[in-house]
């Protein structure tokens, strides 16, 4: 794994929405993406898949185990006079090739029980399986034609790999392999480390790039159908968006119903949401437990302790309740956990890993329906604890997930507008019997008081509603932009059929004497949209508030001397917000095809500044989003259209200008203090989706 952050709760700025660029301002290959309208995909054969229903498996599932195995294992962390290193070791310490090489021959797997590690698996409720296949270090753990750096080569003379998903299958578990697209060892990998003394001169990136399609066509070709590939090792600058796509494809080629997770291309951000038009199925948050449900499939993958590699020293062993309850929390919020082991270097799971897999085993084995094939909260979360929902054909189950038990005994569950056909049971706790009264806002559980509280990692509450649910959430407002030129059309969804939905377009409060909204209507002029719902004439749940604004084209620009690309200026120099709109960096213009840092740069303290025009096809609202860590901004001549400035991790931010078709002054600065330095533009034409700006779009003088 790339970072080893502690947990903590985050909220993604934006999760976008988008696959291709549009057709029609432009040919181009389309790109799939995990939530855009599916398409059947693949081949004819026993493994076709439609993309609508690929991922089914593995949204019911919600739980997974990732296990972080390899030569790294056999140091238990130390090296020298220190004792903090986990699976990067290799690179951290570092440790010289010769030697790390040489742990092969001690890489024994003598305590290697790949059953007893499925069984243990399927006994706390997983249902998948993520195993190492290839890590940074290069080490694989399969028998590969292509290097003898393997385990069939090492002291444990077999296929690990093959073991484990023979292991897995047999007791009903699905398979995937991780494979690090970063390998320090292969003498064709580029960068060089400080560390690697061997020159890079020597070195060929695409003679890599074959050795490392080879393997992946091992790994999908010789163990049966492999459910998931799980790549990682991808922000390196060697790796491109069209390596990215390229491997993509052949995954899908070679097993039209595997999924593949964000990291196979460009486009993750350090958040683990991806950019427009990038390839993957899923986004891969690390560590983070984000704040929100994410729009599209999404996957956490978390540590027991501080470590994904085994650490002996490491003491810091989270609870099996924090576990538990972290479970929870993703699922509320629509997405897997990926919940890693580091076994030893024999190949045995730490006995601290074993106790909290059984522990909650022990859980699920009660409480795995309010978990398996649900979806995230309709009501969103409390100071309680969290809810997940199973939806039936008519009706369905509502889980209310209790972390800290009420003191006065009566549990509160705002935004249930049912009062009809409703029964609640305890999953873990038959024989205890809440009374439910209902209230103007939601329901209310009477329990007994907390010193009679079950003795359990979280206690689940299971709402059966048998009718067409009533959620009092916020009203959603479907439009193709806040900026529009020509008139446009505006959607709004509730809860709930049976709720009313009123608005204003004044910016005013909605009323019970607000226009009622009856379907789709027209914009034809700016308007301060606010829309509410209403149960039996009172108001409910949250206002919705959304501003309209009408433009004029703005007009083309008409310079002479024109070649393709822009013109970049940069410097060092220590920012924590970018200069007024205007100001140059100090360095000389340099020739740029589009909006990307080189590989080669020192990325702290650097400031640049693209400089050129867009040549628009098509006349509309163009919408552009920029995603940055640090500060960045977009300007059309001397409009900001996105300020996405300041000191912060990465996040994205999106504008929208009414743009003539022709040529158009265009801005785009960035600066990164310390840290990731990361910087995407992405393009949506009048209406289509988002996907990365096109160098076909910028324009600059020739010099």
């Amino acid at each position: 794994m790339r970072t080893r952050r502690t947990l903590r709760t985050a909220s993604l700025a934006v999760a976008f929405l988008a696959s291709a660029w549009l057709a029609g301002c432009g040919p181009t290959k389309p790109v799939k993406h995990p939530w855009t309208p599916k398409d059947p995909q693949g081949p004819a054969g026993p493994e076709t898949a439609r993309e609508v229903d690929r991922d089914d498996w593995w949204r019911e599932a919600r739980f997974g185990l990732f296990v972080h195995w390899g030569l790294y294992a056999l140091t238990e962390g130390r090296w020298g006079e220190r004792d903090n290193y986990g699976e990067w070791i290799r690179d951290s310490a570092p440790i010289p090739a010769a030697e790390y090489r040489a742990l092969a021959q001690r890489f024994d797997a003598r305590g290697f029980e790949p059953r007893a590690w499925a069984r243990l698996a399927r006994e706390a409720g997983m249902r998948y399986v993520v195993f190492t296949a290839k890590h940074h270090d290069g080490f694989c753990l399969f028998n590969s034609e292509h290097t003898e750096f393997d385990s069939q080569g090492s002291a444990a003379e077999r296929d690990l790999t093959l073991e484990v998903v023979e292991a897995f299958r047999s007791e009903g578990l699905r398979v995937g392999l991780y494979y690090s697209i970063l390998d320090w060892d292969h003498p064709d990998y580029l960068p060089r480390r400080a560390w690697d003394d061997r020159p890079a001169e020597d070195a060929d990136f695409l003679r890599y790039e074959a050795y490392l399609r080879a393997q992946v066509k091992e790994l999908l070709t010789r163990y049966g159908a492999i459910d998931l590939l799980w790549f990682d090792g991808q922000w390196e600058g060697t790796w491109s968006h069209a390596s990215g796509l390229a491997l993509h494809e052949l995954c899908r080629e070679l097993r039209p119903a595997i999924l593949v997770n964000n990291r196979v291309d460009k486009g993750r951000a350090e958040d683990g949401s991806t950019t427009p038009g990038f390839a993957g199925d899923f986004a891969t948050p690390e560590q983070v437990i984000p704040g929100a449900p994410l729009e599209g499939p999404w996957e956490t993958c978390l540590t027991m302790n501080r470590h994904w590699g085994w650490n002996a020293a490491d003491a810091e062993w989270k609870s099996a309740r924090e576990l538990v309850q972290t479970l929870i929390d993703v699922a509320s919020k629509g997405g897997n956990l990926l919940l890693n082991v580091g076994p030893r270097g024999d190949g045995s799971f730490p006995p601290e890993a074993v106790e909290r897999l059984q522990q909650i085993g022990a859980w699920m084995a009660q409480n795995a329906e309010s978990i398996r094939s649900t979806t995230a909260s309709p009501i969103g979360s409390f100071p309680w604890g969290r809810a997940t929902w199973k939806a039936r054909e008519k009706g369905g189950t509502l889980y209310l997930h209790v972390f800290e038990w009420p003191d006065n005994g009566v549990l509160r569950v705002p935004g249930i507008g049912n009062r009809d056909n409703l029964r609640v049971r305890v999953l873990a706790e038959p024989t205890l019997k809440p009374r439910m009264q209902a209230e103007d806002d939601g329901l209310a559980l009477h329990l007994p008081l907390r010193d009679t509280a079950p003795n359990q990692l979280s206690i689940t509450f299971a709402i059966e509603i048998g009718e067409e649910p009533i959620f009092h959430r916020a009203p959603l407002v479907y439009a193709p932009s806040d900026v529009f030129v020509d008139p446009i059309e505006v959607r709004i969804a509730s809860g709930s059929p049976k709720l009313r939905v009123r608005y204003t377009l004044d910016g005013s409060e909605p009323t019970t004497s607000s226009l009622l909204y009856q379907g789709p209507f027209e914009l034809t002029t700016s308007a301060e949209l606010r829309v509410r719902s209403f149960q039996d004439g009172r108001p409910v749940g949250p206002v919705t508030q959304r501003r309209f604004v009408r433009e004029e084209l703005r007009m083309p620009v008409e310079p002479a001397n024109l070649e393709p690309g822009l013109w970049l200026r940069r410097e060092a120099r220590e920012l924590s917000a970018l200069p007024p709109l205007g100001t140059e960096p100090s360095g000389a213009p340099e020739a740029a095809s589009a909006i990307a840092i080189d590989a080669a740069a020192d990325r702290a303290k650097l400031w640049m500044r693209w400089e050129g025009f867009l040549e628009i096809p098509k006349s509309g609202v163009w919408r552009f989003a920029l995603r940055s860590d640090d500060g960045s901004r977009l300007a059309l001549g001397r409009s900001v259209i996105v300020d996405n400035d300041g000191l912060h991790g990465v996040q994205i931010k999106e504008g929208a200008a009414a743009l003539a078709a022709g040529l158009h002054p265009v801005t785009i600065e960035w600066f990164n203090a310390t840290g990731t330095a990361d910087v995407h533009l992405a393009v949506a034409p009048p209406g289509g989706d988002f996907g990365p700006a096109p160098a076909e779009l910028f324009r600059r003088f020739k010099r």
